[in-house]
């Protein structure tokens, strides 16, 4: 009788264990463009998971669907954009999705297939630039300072072509959706590119445009959450992860210089 019991204490003690190891991690569902976001995400996928979470990354190609997603419920956050542009989107489009941490900052910059250098441009040439409010008008700051073209306020980061002031090259302005701008350089003097869509096409900022933002630029890229998602625990450890020396390594060796840790 007692060999009996202690078969059954066994037994019972096997299938907690069992029990105990079939739970399955907690899921993090994020949100990000292909790169360098969802790349990172999954060199960071191992890293979370250690800390009992899998980490599903859906990717996207636009800006507008992962906030929507992620303000209802279809995610638990995103990480794609900057803190300018999740503001001018809250308020567009009457949401409250908030900032969980900073990452990284990718500079924007100047790409041309057949100017070496800005002031080559001829009067009347054409610049692509991006179509949402916030990068739109972070392509003309950066069109200003390389002198190019000046804007009634200099510091606006919200400024359209509406707001140039000085234009003394009469330059024609093409406003595409972001990810479409690596495609136009065949079609255009110059584009204006956001980092994320210039090494997902090949091209190096640090080697291949003719003028970048500075290194100080204000746009770091966050991870972003809902009200209701922002405190999970699985979106702490994920900004957690996200801030660690791992992956600033990970950042500085992958990508050169050409996207810069924020933390």
């Amino acid at each position: 009788m007692k060999k009996f019991s202690s078969f059954a204490a066994a037994l019972a003690f096997g299938a907690a264990a069992v029990s105990f190891s079939a739970q399955a991690n907690e899921t993090v569902s994020v949100g990000a463009t292909p790169v360098p976001h969802a790349e990172i995400l999954e060199f960071v996928k191992p890293i979370l998971a250690k800390e009992g979470y899998d980490l599903k990354i859906v990717e996207f190609n636009d800006y507008v669907q992962p906030n929507l997603a992620t303000d209802d419920g279809q995610l638990d956050a995103n990480y794609f954009q900057h803190i300018p542009y999740l503001d001018s989107f809250n308020k567009e489009h009457g949401l409250n999705l908030k900032k969980v941490t900073g990452v990284h900052i990718e500079p924007i910059a100047l790409y041309s297939k057949s100017l070496k250098k800005v002031d080559e441009i001829k009067d009347g040439g054409t610049v692509s630039i991006p179509n949402d409010p916030t990068n739109g008008g972070r392509a003309l700051l950066l069109l200003q300072k390389a002198g190019l073209i000046t804007l009634e306020d200099p510091d606006s980061i919200t400024a359209t072509t509406l707001d140039i002031k000085e234009n003394p090259k009469h330059l024609n302005f093409k406003e595409l959706e972001a990810a479409q701008l690596p495609r136009s350089i065949d079609e255009v003097d110059l584009a204006v590119i956001n980092t994320n869509f210039a090494i997902g096409a090949g091209l190096n900022p640090l080697k291949d445009a003719i003028f970048i933002e500075d290194k100080d630029s204000p746009y770091v890229n966050v991870l972003v959450a809902s009200e209701k998602t922002a405190d999970k625990a699985g979106v702490k450890a994920l900004a957690k992860v996200l801030n660690s020396k791992e992956v600033a390594d990970f950042i500085l060796k992958k990508y050169d210089g050409a996207v810069i840790p924020a933390f």
